[in-house]
């Protein structure tokens, strides 16, 4: 049967949850980078917050089927939960390219962008409680901007690293690995930005 009840915050404390989630596999990734001669060890407690996350996105999905009133448009939450799930996804992706090729020390660009993961999904945790209470919030925008700045400082690092391996002496072995590297974790933040993207609209339409 479907829930009829107007008010239904269950999604807003979910959202919470899974960033909340995606900001500990971020910690987990920087951890793994500072502990790579245990790699795999590190990378299945990433691999298991991903799976929570996946877990996570099945139950809003369900809640969302069985919600005949929504708070917000139901392509919004559709959106807002699938692309938090995309932040996790490349998050792991990322831990994974260091286990597959066998990376022994993460450079400092790696870590640098790996920080600024975890600065963009704690913002997002603090995004999410602020969208559960939008209509009164003054932070909202001000989540959203930062998030679009880290957004940006993440871009110009990734550019750097990138051509910082092919301005070198990088082995071509190496160069294939770190931008396959680097990829991954620039789209994590990415990944960050079109969350935030889709909570201004919601904002904008609702606020």
């Amino acid at each position: 049967m479907f829930n009829l009840s107007p008010k239904e915050e269950k999604f807003f404390d979910m959202f919470i949850m899974s960033a909340r989630m995606i900001s500990k596999a971020a910690e987990l990734l920087r951890e793994m980078m500072e502990n790579l001669g245990d790699a795999e060890a590190e990378f299945k407690k990433i691999k298991e917050m991903e799976r929570k996350g996946d877990l996570q996105l099945h139950a809003i999905f369900e809640q969302l089927n069985r919600t005949f009133i929504t708070p917000i448009d139901r392509e919004d939450i559709y959106g807002i939960g699938k692309q938090m799930d995309d932040i996790a996804d490349h998050i792991e992706a990322a831990a994974s390219r260091f286990v597959i090729f066998g990376v022994t020390e993460a450079t400092d660009k790696a870590k640098v962008m790996s920080d600024l993961i975890i600065d963009c999904t704690r913002e997002m945790i603090d995004l999410m409680e602020e969208l559960k209470r939008m209509k009164k919030s003054k932070k909202v925008i001000a989540k959203i901007i930062e998030i679009n700045r880290i957004e940006e400082e993440c871009d110009a690092l990734y550019r750097s690293a990138i051509r910082e391996l092919f301005c070198g002496q990088t082995p071509v072995l190496e160069i294939l690995k770190w931008k396959d590297i680097y990829e991954r974790l620039e789209q994590s933040i990415d990944a960050c930005e079109d969350v935030a993207n889709i909570v201004e609209g919601v904002v904008m339409k609702y606020a």
